[in-house]
């Protein structure tokens, strides 16, 4: 289905005639006459995937300082980006404000398909980053979230100095370890963030090569060395069904070691359902951070609010609030970033999303090759 959209997407005219015109009309307008528009429009509808309930708290504070109520509906982050695709020739779509991985922005044309550019026209846009884990939004998309994946792990039962840091190190600890590593490969990025890495190494893929969104046979062909090594050494790993699944069972005592997001396991530890003793690090042969993208559809229904909420979501006092609450790594230079759970000198490790479409494909071929064969 989004691959169907993505090809429909990738051929059509979409800013053209109204969508355009009175995209111009707006961007044109001061500040504070978009400001005033946002309240004569009274409600902003903001589709994120991921901690709706907790957003929908967050928010109140948006609400309370301009009198727009913020929706944020239930779903998925392929079924948001799939219906804001499915809309975009509608006159007026449904969504003002999509979330998505910053990896998705290669999916469409944001200079075609969303409000902006907005650089010049949000008060903080000039410290708002458009630019996420290698994916330039070219001003029209701009980071709210950052994030980091790698290995939570158990300190009562691994110590520090034991941590598996290669390849070589992993096939060591399953062989002697069985059954005591987790990782997802679906409901969640933190286990196609482990197998994607550990394919880089395997394969020998130089950085730049590897982050080419290019899918060719030859290319795919040759990720088979690594569902090799995931199929030989399939008793030293769990998969679980999601990040949380993953994270839980380690707070469980199930497993020593599993894939996670930084955020992600602060997050849970923050509201009491991951146990405080668990710690994170990111293991040298490096895996993926980046970050989130709020984008504006071109045919938001509410677009003045629209761009009211993106510049006090990427502000700085609400990009401290995600740190203090969820561990994000913030998007403004000016946030705290104090509650984050590894040092900085540990980020050196952090590498990028490969572009898409290999990404997904890669994630697809690893079910088809390793899950399935398992």
């Amino acid at each position: 289905m989004l691959r169907t959209l993505i090809a429909a997407a990738a051929t059509a005219a979409f800013a053209t005639g109204a969508f355009a015109q009175g995209g111009a009309d707006l961007l044109g307008k001061s500040w504070d006459e978009i400001v005033a528009q946002a309240k004569e429009e009274g409600e902003v509808s903001w589709f994120v995937w991921y901690f709706q309930p907790r957003y929908r708290e967050i928010a109140k504070a948006f609400t309370e300082e301009y009198g727009i109520e913020v929706v944020i509906p239930e779903g998925t982050h392929e079924g948001n980006i799939e219906k804001f695709l499915a809309e975009r020739n509608r006159e007026a779509g449904d969504i003002d404000v999509l979330a998505m991985g910053s990896d998705r922005i290669d999916l469409f044309d944001p200079t075609e398909m969303a409000l902006g550019p907005l650089a010049d026209v949000l008060p903080e846009g000039p410290n708002m980053r458009t630019e996420v884990g290698g994916h330039d939004g070219m001003g029209y998309a701009f980071g709210y979230w950052g994030n980091q994946t790698g290995i939570a792990y158990d300190p009562e039962r691994i110590d520090e100095a034991d941590l598996p840091q290669t390849v070589a190190d992993f096939e060591a600890y399953f062989a002697a370890n069985p059954g005591l590593f987790g990782f997802n490969y679906e409901n969640g990025g933190s286990g196609p963030a482990f197998f994607q890495n550990i394919t880089r190494n395997i394969i020998g893929a130089e950085m730049e090569d590897w982050l080419s969104g290019e899918v060719t046979e030859e290319r795919m062909a040759g990720l088979q060395p690594a569902w090799d090594w995931f199929l030989e050494n399939s008793d030293g790993y769990v998969i679980t069904a999601s990040n949380t699944d993953s994270l839980q069972r380690i707070s469980g005592r199930e497993f020593v070691m599993v894939a996670a997001w930084e955020d992600h396991l602060y997050g849970l530890q923050v509201k009491g359902e991951v146990d405080d003793r668990i710690k994170f690090y990111i293991p040298e042969f490096g895996m993926n951070g980046g970050g989130n993208f709020n984008i504006i559809p071109a045919n938001a229904p509410h677009p003045a609010a629209a761009l009211v909420f993106l510049n006090w979501v990427s502000g700085a006092e609400t990009q401290t609030a995600f740190n203090q609450i969820f561990g994000a790594a913030p998007m403004h230079p000016d946030a705290d970033d104090s509650k984050s759970l590894v040092p900085n000198e540990m980020r050196k490790y952090s590498v990028i999303v490969p572009g898409n479409p290999f990404n997904t494909e890669v994630r697809q071929a690893f079910v088809e090759n390793v899950v399935l064969e398992r």
